[in-house]
């Protein structure tokens, strides 16, 4: 059975393994169709990935697939559902998990494609409890980008940062995965939005996705415009993502009693914080991580009813995710790149 595997930093082969058995009574078996790429991806490649095997780490934290078989204690599922598949390995037993909040699993083990073997492979076994169903209409890149690109997104802006209809939000790198879902998932919503794009070449896709106001932040300084287009009451909502180079500018942007959101630090992972700004302006920094499986869910039906739209950069072969990955970490992508198996 093919899979991918990441044999050295910035090295990637093709690899034959063993097929898996039939699934256990609560599993069901996918076969994978579809694997989007993210920045966990990027990082498993340069070698940061905390899984260590000699044999090499199959990456690959978001996808969707086909079920193939159903365990004899799965009866919500059948064969030949289009399934999306959750990238973290939570035990479905612990108080989180029985509330639904499956990203604070008192015992998570692992995250696919970072800690242990991913999703780029033909076929694997998942309990059934990490599969979430994809409406009527939904095909499998798009289910596909739910887990991570849409699921995150909707948790920060929804759940964190309680982003509400006439409130102004600002969203770093527009055009990367999770900037572009939440673009649309924003002004779905009602918000004002403001992001960030790093070119002009990505200035009017970002106005083609709903966004009010773009800023090319390698020629303007985003806080200035930011505050400028807000009348310098600054933004209820900042969207953060990239880290360091951006941290401080964004709590400057931020209105008074204004809600920080970050799921993640592409640039880095320390950063100063002005903590006079931060007691006096009543700010909120909200950490998020992931997203649930009803964010999952709730995202696909957005998108089976029109309301939010995947972007897809390029759909690429297996033999094209090196080239693919280097394109990500220079940021040369507009919207996600997605394998197609």
């Amino acid at each position: 059975m093919f899979a991918l595997k990441i044999v050295a930093d910035r090295k990637i082969e093709s690899a034959d393994i063993a097929a898996p058995k039939e699934p256990r009574d609560d599993e069901v078996q996918v076969q994978i169709r579809a694997v989007a790429l993210n920045h966990i991806d990027v990082w498993g490649w340069r070698g940061m990935a905390f899984a260590n095997r000699k044999s090499g780490l199959i990456p690959g934290a978001e996808a969707a697939g086909e079920i193939v078989s159903v365990g004899n204690r799965v009866p919500e599922l059948r064969k030949g559902q289009i399934v999306a598949l959750y990238g973290a390995q939570t035990c479905g037993t612990c108080q989180p998990c029985f509330e639904g909040r499956d990203n604070f699993c008192e015992n998570e083990k692992e995250i696919y494609g970072f800690h242990v073997d991913g999703f780029f492979r033909e076929v694997l076994n998942i309990p059934a409890r990490l599969v979430v169903p994809a409406p009527e209409g939904i095909g499998t890149i798009a289910a596909a980008l739910s887990p991570i690109t849409f699921g995150t997104s909707e948790h920060m802006l929804f759940d964190n940062a309680k982003l509400k209809s006439g409130e102004t939000v600002l969203i770093h790198a527009g055009g990367s995965g999770i900037g572009s879902a939440a673009i649309q998932l924003a002004k779905a919503a009602g918000a004002i939005v403001i992001t960030t794009v790093g070119n002009d070449n990505k200035v009017q896709k970002a106005f083609d996705l709903g966004a009010d106001h773009v800023i090319n932040y390698k020629s303007q300084r985003f806080e200035s415009a930011a505050r400028r287009l807000t009348k310098k009451k600054g933004v209820d909502v900042v969207f953060e993502h990239v880290g360091p180079s951006t941290w401080k500018g964004s709590l400057f942007c931020l209105k008074k009693g204004g809600r920080l959101v970050t799921c993640g630090s592409t640039t880095g992972v320390t950063a100063e914080t002005n903590l006079n700004i931060l007691y006096q302006q009543q700010l909120r920094l909200i950490g998020s991580f992931g997203c649930t499986k009803k964010n999952v869910h709730q995202v696909m039906v957005k998108m089976a009813q029109g309301i939010v739209n995947p972007v897809i950069d390029t759909t690429i072969s297996v033999s094209q995710v090196e080239q693919s990955l280097k394109r990500l970490e220079d940021r040369l992508v507009f919207g996600k790149i997605v394998v197609v198996l």
